[in-house]
């Protein structure tokens, strides 16, 4: 008998007694197991037949059996639901938000112009004058904001090179068949600098591992005579591959991507070029070439187009660099002669887990005109600063003391002995996590909290470190912009954020959280998603929306956000949605943020279980029967690993653009976390426990793996070996590849959205969702 001529089908969707569930399986069976000819001959037909039996018709005959209590619980998630979700996502959201933040456009003495969207959509420009304290509103052609704003010359801050730009704005550096060249901005006169680069050994190159891109890595003197960059080496580096979706023939693309344990990585030979003289002049370091890495990010530019860890003098006649070893364990501080190429140590750190330099950038300066040094180390399990001697190397004494991090370090007045700081956790009171704006003496003394307020401070300030505009707000309090001047002096209050069309909507911002850690003691911070319209007296599923660092956590910004991602389109489909910091990420203590190194594969799920259940605790209506998760990237490992680890208490992940395993992943990134590649007594090496496909066979929950299929951040392999892994455990999974789509899924981000609200909708909240609704932008009235 053939499964469509099967007579049960008839009688499918009517409740069944429970009297009759032995006659229906009975003719069930019938219909799908072969007949006893069949099962002598061919005996793997009779056990395929009985699995088929066993997982995919007893669930219906289970669900026919529980007749009307079943069908009484399954509800239809609709279109209206959807559209109703889809109003908590930024691209509806950011549209009735108003005033909200102010970013500077400085111009000269002291002045800023800057534009924010008031209810009309507009954004009309604004003039401020800081050393006045007065806003003035710029309708077109007025004369003062006309006569203000064109007779002036946009300033920059010493040091800082943008895209390749020099810092007069008068030249501009570039790569050309593998040699650096500078353009004149005036004449577009171009001339070649550098003559003996070749393929994969050129100048100020950055196209290893995740990042490929054109621009050119450099960190021009402050005089804009001068260049600090570097000779990339990746000959005998091994290459990444991806290829194109297309009809014919698929396109190859191919570009060097070191892995952690290669033989043969990325190393970079540290040159200046002098543009001073009657022609270009190469001056190369006196030394080995160094490993391509910085102390801050994973890779050697973090932002800008600046070469990262490097500090020119201010009279160029000098460039101090740091050096990180391969496993970021060791930082080596270096003066170089921007003549002579001689190089010299100044101070080495070397630390058990890996060094950094700052938490948003390089923390250490060097103070030529006082033969100085400020450094940043985490010795005494906070980031601190020290002051050194310059000549010497030796300690003068530390800066900074006591409880809370030294996040970045901003300014330093070397006149008035004094320097600026982004401090976190210093208040014991407030939220850890939330930005503060700090003065100190360089001895130490006169510590001064310059943004009282309890929120998260983000600032921007002048050219002349005269005045700063300070952005502060909560998850769930909007920006307030204000200007103070370099004591903290209130000046001006510039704008704040007008959300009353939001909240007409019934948006409500995120819950901020506090649970503990899995030991029980520590506490962890996040936020906590819930129905716009919640029924504390019903029972919602809950779902972790994960990120476990290293080098940040799941919640992101502490600062108002009207949309986090589609974290409250997902609790308006009936879920509460979670996202904690958990042990092993950054911003904390130095001890805390290496919680986990070299077990990545912990990715701080002890604590995002021991948290979740403190929640259900907390708020009878978390459902803690019910639990999902899902992450992209870092937040994929994570996804995969928690529904393998803890297939008892996730019932649901979805894992999308997983590292999966750090082997065939960058090495930067692993090497610096996980430790260098060992092989111990057995051959198996440190990274093979960590790895996603080790742990596969475990799957019990639904789990939905995603990928782009043109990811040249994490490749795709990283998946596939998870997919074969979970093949050869004889798992049942859901596999979705976006076809040439990369890490970030650009037009596909949409479609993978509505296939995680599906994804979570069917298997956690056991409902039905619409056909094919399409999340997005719709036009406008």
């Amino acid at each position: 008998m053939l499964p469509s001529e099967c007579p049960v089908a008839k009688c499918a969707k009517r409740p069944l007694d429970d009297q009759h569930f032995l006659a229906v399986f009975g003719i069930i069976a019938a219909c799908f197991l072969p007949t006893t000819d069949a099962i002598f001959r061919k005996p793997h037909t009779f056990n395929y037949s009985m699995r088929r039996l066993l997982h995919v018709v007893l669930p219906a005959v289970s669900f026919i059996s529980s007749g009307t209590q079943l069908q009484a619980q399954q509800r239809q998630v609709t279109a209206a639901d959807y559209a109703r979700a889809e109003k908590a996502l930024s691209f509806n959201t950011n549209l009735l938000v108003f005033r909200n933040g102010v970013t500077a456009n400085w111009i000269s003495d002291d002045r800023f112009t800057y534009s924010v969207q008031i209810p009309d959509r507009s954004r009309p420009l604004v003039l401020v004058d800081a050393t006045k304290g007065t806003k003035v509103n710029c309708p077109a052609f007025e004369a003062v904001c006309r006569a203000a704003i064109g007779g002036a010359s946009r300033t920059t801050t010493a040091n800082v090179s943008v895209g390749g730009w020099s810092p007069d704005h008068k030249k501009f550096a570039f790569i050309r068949n593998w040699n650096l060249f500078v353009k004149d901005a005036e004449t577009a006169r171009e001339t070649q600098v550098t003559f003996d680069g070749v393929k994969d050994f050129g100048y100020a190159t950055d196209n290893a591992g995740w990042i490929h891109s054109n621009a050119a890595i450099v960190a021009w003197s402050p005089d804009s005579k001068k260049i600090a960059t570097f000779q990339q080496d990746q000959r005998g580096v091994g290459e990444m591959y991806l290829v194109s979706t297309n009809a014919g023939h698929p396109q190859l693309q191919a570009w060097k991507y070191p892995l952690v344990g290669d033989s043969v990585v990325t190393m970079i030979s540290r040159v200046v070029i002098d543009l001073s003289g009657v022609a270009p002049k190469v001056v190369r370091f006196g030394m080995p070439p160094d490993q391509h890495r910085s102390s801050v990010c994973d890779d050697i530019n973090c932002g800008g187009g600046t070469l990262a860890d490097v500090q020119w003098y201010p009279d160029g006649s000098k460039v101090a660099f740091l050096s990180s070893s391969r496993d970021h364990k060791i930082a080596t501080l270096r003066v170089a002669d921007a003549t002579t190429g001689t190089v010299r140590d100044v101070l080495r750190e070397e630390v058990k887990t890996q060094f950094e330099s700052g938490f948003y950038a390089s923390n250490w300066r060097v103070l030529s005109a006082s033969n100085e040094v400020v450094w940043f180390s985490e010795r005494d399990d906070w980031g601190q600063l020290y002051l050194y001697d310059l000549t010497t190397g030796a300690l003068k004494h530390q800066i900074t003391t006591g409880s809370g991090n030294v996040g970045q370090l901003l300014h330093i007045d070397e006149e008035a002995r004094q320097l600026w700081f982004v401090g976190v956790g210093k208040d014991a009171e407030r939220d850890p996590y939330f930005r503060h704006i700090y003065r100190i003496g360089l001895d130490g003394k006169a510590l001064t909290l310059l943004t009282p307020e309890n929120g998260d401070h983000r600032v921007s300030w002048s050219p002349s470190f005269k005045y700063f505009i300070d952005n502060w707000s909560t998850a769930d309090r909007p920006t307030t912009s204000v200007l103070r001047d370099a004591t903290g002096r209130l000046i001006l209050t510039i704008e704040q954020a007008d959300i009353s069309k939001l909240l007409a909507t019934g948006w409500k911002p995120p819950t901020r959280i506090t649970v503990k850690a899995r030991d029980g003691k520590t506490d962890l911070y996040g936020l906590m998603f819930t129905p716009s319209s919640l029924d504390s007296a019903k029972k919602y599923p809950i779902i972790n929306y994960i990120y476990p660092g290293p080098q940040t956590g799941s919640v992101g910004s502490r600062s108002f956000i009207a949309a986090r991602d589609d974290n409250q389109a997902l609790a308006d489909l009936g879920f509460v949605v979670v996202s904690i910091d958990g042990m092993g990420t950054p911003l904390r203590s130095k001890s805390f943020h290496d919680f986990y190194y070299g077990h990545m594969g912990d990715n701080t799920l002890p604590d995002q279980v021991a948290g979740m259940k403190e929640l259900a605790a907390r708020y009878k209506f978390i459902d803690i029967d019910k639990a999902g998760i899902w992450g992209h990237s870092g937040g994929g490992f994570a996804t995969a690993d928690a529904m393998f680890r803890y297939p008892d208490f996730f019932k649901v992940g979805i894992s999308e653009s997983g590292n999966h395993d750090n082997r065939v992943y960058e090495d930067d990134w692993g090497e610096r976390y996980q430790g260098l590649l060992t092989r111990g007594p057995n051959g198996v090496d440190n990274y093979e426990a960590e790895a996603n496909q080790s742990l596969a066979k475990n799957l019990k929950g639904k789990l939905l793996l995603a990928h782009g299929t043109a990811d040249d951040n994490v490749p795709p392999d990283n998946t596939m070996l998870v997919v074969d892994a979970l093949i050869k455990a004889n798992k049942t999974f859901d596999l979705l590849m976006l076809p040439n789509q990369p890490h970030i899924y650009g037009a596909a981000n949409f479609y993978m959205m509505r296939r995680r609200w599906d994804y979570f909708v069917t298997n956690l909240l056991g409902a039905t969702p619409p056909t094919d609704y399409v999340i997005g932008p719709k036009p406008q009235p």
